[in-house]
């Protein structure tokens, strides 16, 4: 299966979940606060729904900078985005 790898930038504690194109960069705004794997859970979570594919986190587990890996063609994620 084709998949796309896409860098990230968290913003926690917000009031809703957001996902942004900026560039290359997705900015994605999660409820969550980075406490003990809760933030990187909902970004899964949420990221899944959203792209409807399986996404594996690959860096960035203590950042605010990750890196992710979408089970999806590049093409079907720009869509989603637009």
């Amino acid at each position: 299966m084709e998949s796309t790898k896409l860098k990230l930038k968290v913003s926690t504690g917000k009031p809703t979940f957001k996902v942004e194109l900026d560039g290359e960069l997705l900015l994605v705004e999660i409820k969550s606060t980075p406490e003990k794997g809760k933030a990187n859970k909902e970004i899964i979570k949420e990221l899944k729904k959203f792209f409807k594919s399986d996404i594996k986190m690959l860096s960035g587990f203590k950042s605010k900078e990750k890196i992710i890996e979408i089970y999806s063609t590049q093409e079907k994620i720009i869509s989603k985005l637009s």
